[in-house]
């Protein structure tokens, strides 16, 4: 394969290069196929099990009870529209946001699409393009590219000739030509894009709980399937008699009954709705929720890690402050005008972003026009600008970095080692320095790429530049330290300047660590991440790596970033927040974004994540005490081959007056308890007594009517229905405590709903009720007095052991 002339690549290299496959188009690989997200959330055990006792029950004819599959079937659809639509962000993850790229071709500049650029094209750059492949400068002008987005460095970085520049990056100053020298996937831009697609879900300590929860409970439900179902056969007269007389319809009912009622079906919906309500109120503050676990995930970490550009700064420079240049008393006359002079360098239209921020603080009335201008560039690191009189004083002003405007060893002498000590004091600060000096002399008219500084330079000003820290910086990351939450700063730039912006946002740090020296070794990186909060010079893997580190020693981690070079960590963190200025790449693979870019929006989500742990915490209990009352009514039913005291449709009825509807609203109402590891421990150390206590009140009253005899199989349900209901609701009140006045009124509606099912003749038609005889109602009242103050001194217990630890609130 030929390589081009000068004049670029012809039409016939274009063609060829295409169809040998070294085009730019990104592959057009999925994260996750729909298949698979199918298979996962739809084809699973669990779902295998409610949806065949939701189809036997049709099968039956008794809709009436099976109205369970349509909580089944919400789950199912949650879960497939929830990765589904992570899926389709990661697919359409992309670095390179270029509408279009200009090559040369043919002799000619040409403007083409990105995927039609191919190896080997002539890439022509200008201020403000991005480059859309990895490629080498052939020759420049000036040439400065911004790969912040790409490093962390926030500085631009000047590019000569055989400087290699990557796909991703842009020119931010200067104009020139490169040859690319990677397309496609094999670019620097599509081979992060390729890492940061790989699929995965946040890591929810809340779906993980109840996902451990469905694996036991779908393990149990075959053998305690089997136990309940031989149990009704042979109360039917054995399975004999019960397919002779028909009866065994009843029976696989009632087993279909007790099989439902041990899976907590409302507890995965309950907890997508707390997810999707949390999100939806995030939103009306600008914080876009990407994944709806992730709004519970902030309440839970213990260690942020931020970026410094567009984090804790916006990613700009400003004018900081003028500096004596220690020249007084040495002899020399400062120079007049200097004012003057640094008002025209920043109303420069062809200054680059430092000089630029000089313009709103010295003001330039127009005049004449400098007389001869060298322009700033990375390789002289100074501007000049020779002026005649009217203008300021006549002769020339350099505007540029001090060590090379004033060399050590200069013919300045004193004054130059002077200037340059102040100068490194002043970086050690952490602020950019400039220096200002004049000559006399004038700058030559010839061709300014080889000019030289002009002799007798005198320096009239230091001038110091920093980075604009966000105001609301400060307090967010105070609130959070507050909350026990370790803030570690990772970026591109200069440890100093990270560590100087570190102080100024108000973390008490003593040294800035330089990432170069940073320990590959896992063990020693984990020591040097303990020991250090500011680190300079990271590189993409290393943010990465750090992440890992963290979470390693047991640390929740989360990343903010803008940068493409944050995409990777902010993937690999249980939290990854984007600002609003983030490449989409790292928009893409970011769990929260911020969308107005404002920082103080964290704790926010913080508050928000707070809630929806709690909340569920506190449903949980209600839904898992269920589960045990159902796998204990099951086994101990089955064993003594009694009828099983429910119908479907009656579990369905308690279900939602004692768990489901409260849960709904319990779910939704505010919650400032600070979080704590051990969700799933402390809601089954309440909820598994709790359940065991219900199941013995419920048995207690079938167990005196078997022994009374005479009862009607309609009155024994419906003496159950009213012992587990009454137990139930002490629960409900014992999991809605501290009592509120909203939460006393959820707790009298659903009392008031079980009064009417018992009473209202259309209800208690439909739901199969009667009510039981003195005897049998007097039993079932003592069963739950009985229970019902089990249930107290347990709460009461669980409380004591388990005390609330409610937080501060945010900063306003």
């Amino acid at each position: 394969m030929t390589l081009s002339a000068p004049s670029g690549l012809t039409a016939g290299e274009v063609r060829e290069r295409t169809l040998a496959g070294l085009a730019n188009g990104a592959p057009e690989e999925s994260s996750r196929s729909l298949w698979r997200i199918l298979r996962s959330n739809v084809l699973t055990l669990f779902n295998g099990i409610v949806g065949g006792c939701f189809l036997l029950l049709l099968l039956l004819g008794q809709w009436k009870d099976a109205l369970f599959g349509f909580a089944a079937l919400s789950n199912a659809v949650i879960g497939v529209v929830q990765e589904y639509r992570a899926k389709r962000l990661l697919d359409q993850l992309a670095v390179l946001d270029a509408p279009q790229a200009r090559v040369l071709r043919d002799g000619r500049v040409q403007e083409i699409a990105v995927a039609d650029v191919v190896m080997d094209d002539i890439c022509v750059l200008q201020a403000g393009d991005q480059v859309v492949a990895d490629a080498v400068i052939i020759d420049d002008d000036g040439l400065e590219i911004d790969e912040s987005v790409l490093t962390g460095e926030s500085e631009p970085v000047g590019k000569d000739k055989g400087s290699p520049v990557l796909s991703g990056s842009s020119v931010s100053a200067g104009q020139g030509r490169a040859r690319v020298v990677a397309v496609g996937a094999g670019s620097y831009a599509s081979r992060l894009t390729a890492e940061a697609k790989r699929f995965s879900l946040v890591n929810s300590e809340i779906r993980n709980a109840i996902n451990r929860v469905l694996r036991w409970i779908s393990w149990a439900l075959l053998p305690v399937v089997a136990i309940i179902t031989n149990g009704q056969m042979q109360a039917k007269g054995g399975w004999e008699a019960a397919f002779r007389t028909g009866a065994w319809e009843e029976a696989l009912v009632g087993a279909v009954g007790a099989a439902i009622a041990m899976i907590p079906l409302g507890l995965v919906l309950m907890t997508s709705v707390a997810f999707a309500v949390g999100g939806a109120r995030l939103a009306r503050l600008n914080v876009l929720v990407q994944e709806l676990a992730a709004v519970e995930g902030l309440a839970r970490v213990d260690v942020l890690c931020i970026d410094k550009t567009g984090t804790l700064t916006e990613g700009r420079v400003v004018f900081d402050d003028v500096h004596d240049t220690g020249l007084h008393g040495t002899g020399q006359v400062l120079p007049r005008g200097w004012r003057e002079a640094l008002g025209w360098f920043g109303s420069d239209p062809h200054a680059n972003a430092t000089a630029s921020c000089l313009a709103p603080a010295f003001a330039f009335e127009g005049g004449a026009a400098p007389a001869a201008v060298v322009p700033f560039s990375s390789a002289r690191k100074w501007s000049a600008a020779s002026f005649d009189r009217p203008h300021a004083a006549a002769g020339t002003w350099i505007l540029g970095a001090p060590d090379m405007v004033f060399a050590a060893g200069s013919p300045a002498g004193a004054p130059s080692e002077a200037l340059l000590g102040e100068s490194r004091r002043l970086a050690s600060l952490g602020l950019r320095t400039l220096v200002l000096a004049y000559t006399p002399h004038m700058l030559p008219g010839e061709d300014s790429d080889d000019v030289r500084l002009p002799a007798g330079l005198a320096a009239a000003t230091l001038l110091t530049f920093r980075e604009k820290v966000r105001p609301d910086a400060a307090r967010t990351l105070a609130y959070f330290r507050q909350q026990g939450v370790d803030v570690k700063v990772l970026s591109g730039d200069d440890p100093r300047t990270v560590m100087a912006v570190a102080r100024e946002v108000g973390l008490d740090v003593s040294a800035g660590y330089d990432a170069r020296h940073l320990p590959s070794d896992p063990h020693l990186m984990e020591e040097t991440l303990d020991s250090f909060s500011v680190f300079g010079r990271v590189t993409p893997a290393q943010k990465r790596d750090m992440v890992l580190a963290l979470q390693r020693t047991g640390h929740t981690v989360a990343m903010t970033g803008d940068g493409v070079n944050d995409a990777l960590a902010l993937k690999e963190a249980d939290i990854g927040i984007a600002m609003d200025t983030a490449a989409p790449a790292t928009k893409a693979v970011a769990r929260l974004v911020l969308l107005d870019g404002r920082f103080n929006r964290l704790p926010a989500v913080l508050v928000e994540g707070r809630q929806v742990i709690a909340n569920i915490e506190r449903v949980s209990v209600l839904f898992l005490s269920k589960t045990t009352y159902a796998v204990c009514l099951s086994v101990i039913f089955g064993a003594l081959m009694w009828s099983y005291p429910f119908l479907p449709r009656q579990l369905s009825a308690t279900d939602g007056l004692t768990i489901g509807i409260p849960a709904f609203f319990l779910a939704l109402m505010g919650n400032a308890r600070r979080y704590r590891p051990g969700f799933l421990r402390r809601s089954l150390s309440l909820a598994i007594p709790a359940g065991i206590i219900v199941a013995a009140a419920v048995i207690a009253v079938q167990a005196y009517a078997l022994a009374a005899g005479g009862f009607t199989a309609g009155a024994n349900r419906t003496a159950s229905v009213l012992t587990l209901s009454l137990v139930a609701l002490t629960i409900l009140t014992a999991v809605s405590r501290p009592v509120s006045g909203l939460r006393l009124a959820v707790v009298a509606a659903m009392a008031t709903g079980v009064v009417l099912l018992l009473t209202v003749p259309f209800l208690t038609d439909f739901f199969m009720l009667e009510w039981p005889p003195p005897g049998l109602l007097a039993a079932s009242l003592t069963a739950s007095a009985a229970a019902i103050l089990g249930v107290l001194v347990l709460s009461r217990i669980h409380a004591r052991r388990y005390p609330v630890d409610h937080a501060t609130e945010p900063p306003a």
